[in-house]
């Protein structure tokens, strides 16, 4: 039976809580006093740095069968700025210091290419009738999926049925054993912000680049309400990407660069 599409809300839980502990709203989203204290308290800990992330199976290991999909127009679905529980945190709060890319020998880096291959050939894939993807199911099987838990608040069920764009291009940079350049999270703007302290963020879109965006036309961070991967340049108003949670599936896309906040590069091998 064909399933009525449900819209995610910005920054929550598509699932409730069972927790009966008193709610109240902060920023917009709904968060449980006990949580803001883990969240806290464990924020350092929950920045993945350039350098340390795992390795994971090799760039050859693409998936075949790819299939594209075109189109500038924004969908419904497409994710807001947080694919996961969390809680909202002040500007000031910590987010650790992330130590600097450290030197990777040219042969043990994929190169952009192969990024965009991969990324591409998931294109189609998209989410089953209760609204859930292989990228949330890997990502819930993931430690990070625990640091994050523990930074944002919410409950591990609870990514299952959240936004998942993040977690598609955290896919990516798994299964390529890149997870330490390309970044592995839940949500957007913490995201955008690793790259920032890595001094990885700019205003070009390269190949292979992650891209991130806001639909109101803002330029700060938290503004950010969805993310991808560059393709290429199309020209100097365009560029074409590789989404998640893009009408509910993976899909090529053709956006403004009026949408784009910044881009996030990993450090490719040439």
């Amino acid at each position: 039976m064909p399933r009525t599409h449900r819209k995610k809300l910005p920054g929550k839980h598509r699932k409730p809580h069972s927790l009966s502990i008193t709610w109240r709203t902060t920023g917009g989203v709904i968060v449980g006093a006990a949580v803001l204290g883990t969240a806290a308290a464990t924020a350092q800990a929950s920045v993945l740095p350039f350098g340390s992330g795992p390795a994971a199976s090799a760039a050859a290991d693409l998936t075949a069968g790819k299939k594209t999909h075109g189109g500038s127009s924004k969908s419904s679905s497409e994710s807001t700025s947080k694919d996961g529980p969390r809680t909202s945190r002040g500007k000031d709060a910590p987010r650790g210091r992330p130590k600097k890319p450290s030197g990777r020998s040219s042969k043990s880096r994929p190169t952009a290419a192969q990024a965009i291959e991969l990324a591409r050939s998931q294109v189609g894939v998209g989410e089953d009738g209760g609204g859930e993807t292989k990228f949330q199911k890997w990502y819930m099987g993931t430690s990070r999926a625990r640091q994050t838990l523990a930074r944002d608040g919410g409950s591990l069920s609870g990514y299952s049925d959240a936004n998942w764009c993040d977690m598609f291009v955290s896919w990516v940079g798994d299964q390529i054993g890149f997870s330490d350049q390309i970044g592995s999270d839940a949500w957007t703007i913490a995201h955008a912000r690793w790259f920032q302290d890595n001094g990885r963020w700019g205003t070009e879109p390269k190949p292979g680049a992650i891209v991130f965006y806001a639909w109101d036309g803002g330029k700060s961070v938290d503004d950010i309400r969805h993310v991808g991967m560059v393709i290429k340049k199309v020209d100097d108003g365009t560029v074409e990407t590789v989404e998640g949670n893009t009408g509910n599936a993976v899909k090529i896309k053709e956006r403004p660069t009026g949408d784009v906040v910044g881009y996030g590069y990993p450090d490719y091998k040439p």
